[in-house]
């Protein structure tokens, strides 16, 4: 098998990020000699999706982008060979935009691990920065049932127009967007700069586009610009969108430059008027090469579909409970889409290299997915115990896909200056608490999703979550007290995002409590089988406030110092230390 080494020495990257590579390893030079400004460094470093890590300025959190969250066999290995050689913990972090993420990765060794994820299709640029950050597609786009076209298509195309495209590289702030096929909202449409949601209209192809949308602080959901978007004019509306941005945006208050704030400035009316004329004057003044990209793209080539071994099914132990949490039926017959879970969102350099081998035998593609886990597709249904069984010999057979288990979450203050509280931690322990709870198998229960943040940024989007929480801190006498504010009720749908309502604000501590708390009242009183959410809906968030208030109190140090310790960090006392955030740069 390849090493690291020579598949890089093999492979041609692209001119521009060789480029780049270039560029930086000359700056790294300059910086290590005196020569070179820090700042201008981490402006150049950040474009290209090396962010700072909290308190070590030599080491960094790299952010690979999975374009529109494919990645092959191959691409795996290599992810696999850099986090073991360069990541400091020896993981890779699936993120909830479809990128993975590597931490404590050295200086000296970023323009390494640049090389060798570019030369598998791979790409940093504009992982970070005030830049078209994210272009992400549903995961089952092309195997639903649901959709009425694949929009792969159209998202690569998007891709591939926007990176590095001039209009892309100083925008007043960060720019998302999502394309979605389904009637189920899995790309979460509502929270992005534009959704981009599939529509037929006389047998034609479009899309109902939305703007607008974005969680942090201030969370707004998109609001509809076209109900019918022919295919043809997508890229041309998506371009006269950014251009108004670019153009309109605020580029004086930090916190008021995303484009939700010009929407709600300007009204939809207005800003669906200014995209139509923007739209009409980039279509009479584009380049041939332009209207060239922006002509619908082609189907898609089938892929290649494997034929492993039958062994349908398995009398391996688990085979049954992952069957029922980890498979979704595609719409081609005999054919299914197998979630493999990824606690905590990371997974490690062997099982990477396993996934890459099991790939190549049961799946046609490795898709990611927004619940920051990997998804095997095209998988025979006929192959389905000998994949189970290959999955349970490389750990990565878990059940519990997307269920209540599944829990969602940023890095937090292990990494990231701006988090308050370590949300891997809390991710950790209530993971271990639910699973031991009888009531957590209750199927209304484990329909519910459970989504952490280390601060109110919302990169671990607890506002769109059934049971969201994120991180805050709270002084009890001289000691600083780590805590998490509670919110209830977050949901998106296609053109509309619901965000938690906030209960109330609980010591790292109680928070597994909480939840079972929460847990309980709702199977105790649900009528009917109602969902968790029809069941919030008709009681109210606020009347969880009393059941909660005493998990508010503090016990005293000296009774409880436990108490004075975040989770993920015991042994060490608790206190807030933020640093410059980079997610703005």
């Amino acid at each position: 098998m390849a090493g690291l080494a020579d598949r890089v020495s093999g492979a041609r990257l692209d001119p521009a990020a060789e480029a780049e590579i270039r560029y930086l390893e000359a700056m790294i030079a300059r910086l290590e000699a005196g020569e070179e400004d820090p700042e201008d460094f981490r402006v150049f470093r950040l474009k290209n999706g090396i962010y700072g890590i909290r308190g070590r300025p030599e080491h960094h959190m790299i952010r690979i982008k999975l374009p529109v969250g494919r990645i092959t066999p191959e691409g795996l290995r290599v992810l696999a060979d850099v986090a073991e050689r360069y990541a400091e913990n020896r993981l890779a972090h699936v993120t909830t935009r479809q990128a993975v993420q590597l931490h404590h990765v050295h200086r000296r060794d970023v323009p390494k691990v640049l090389r060798a994820v570019n030369a598998v299709g791979l790409t940093t640029r504009e992982a970070c920065g005030h830049s078209i950050r994210a272009i992400t597609c549903c995961p089952y786009a092309g195997v639903s049932p649901e959709e009425p076209f694949d929009v792969t298509p159209y998202a690569e195309a998007a891709y591939r127009y926007f990176l590095r495209h001039p209009v892309g590289q100083n925008l007043p702030r960060k720019f998302k967007i999502a394309f979605e096929g389904c009637a189920t909202d899995h790309a979460r449409t509502p929270i992005h700069d534009i959704g981009v949601v599939a529509a037929l209209e006389g047998g034609k192809r479009g899309f109902r586009v939305y703007v607008g949308g974005g969680l942090g602080a201030a969370p707004m959901s998109a609001e509809l610009l076209e109900a019918f978007t022919p295919e043809e004019d997508l890229l041309p509306t998506m371009l006269a969108i950014v251009r108004l941005f670019d153009r309109y945006g605020n580029r004086k208050v930090l916190t008021q430059a995303r484009l939700k704030f010009l929407v709600k400035k300007w009204g939809i009316a207005a800003f669906r008027e200014a995209v139509r004329e923007e739209r009409r004057l980039v279509k009479l003044t584009a380049s041939g090469e332009d209207l060239e990209a922006w002509a619908p793209p082609p189907e898609p080539e089938p892929p290649r579909l494997p034929s492993p071994p039958k062994k349908p099914f398995s009398f391996a132990p688990g085979f049954d409970a992952w069957r029922r949490t980890n498979l979704f039926k595609q719409k081609q017959e005999g054919f299914y889409t197998v979630t493999v879970r990824l606690p905590l969102g990371d997974i490690t350099p062997e099982g990477l290299r396993a996934l890459a081998a099991i790939a190549e035998t049961y799946a046609a593609e490795v898709r990611s997915a927004i619940s920051q886990n990997l998804l095997l597709r095209f998988v025979p249904e006929e192959a389905l115990g000998g994949l189970y069984e290959a999955l349970l010999e490389a750990g990565l057979a878990l059940p519990e896909a997307h269920t209540l288990l599944d829990i969602t979450r940023c890095p937090g203050a292990d990494t990231c200056n701006l988090a308050i509280t370590r949300s891997r931690g809390l991710a950790q322990a209530l993971e271990a608490h639910l699973a031991a709870l009888p009531l957590a198998q209750d199927p209304g229960a484990k329909a519910i999703g459970v989504k952490i943040s280390g601060c109110p940024n919302s990169c671990g989007q607890h506002h769109i979550a059934d049971i969201g929480f994120y991180g805050s801190s709270r002084k009890v006498g001289e000691r600083e007290v780590p805590h998490y504010v509670l919110l209830l009720g977050g949901r998106t749908r296609e053109g509309e995002a619901r965000f938690g309502q906030v209960v109330g604000r609980l010591p790292a501590r109680r928070v597994p409590e909480a939840v079972e708390r929460i847990l309980k009242r709702y199977l105790e009183e649900r009528q009917n089988g109602e969902s968790f959410q029809a069941y919030l809906d008709r009681v109210g968030a606020a009347s969880f406030k009393p059941l909660l208030q005493e998990l508010q109190e503090v016990p005293p140090y000296e009774e409880a110092p436990e108490f004075y310790q975040d989770l993920g960090a015991e042994g060490e006392a608790f206190s807030v230390q933020l640093g410059r955030g980079e997610c703005a740069v």
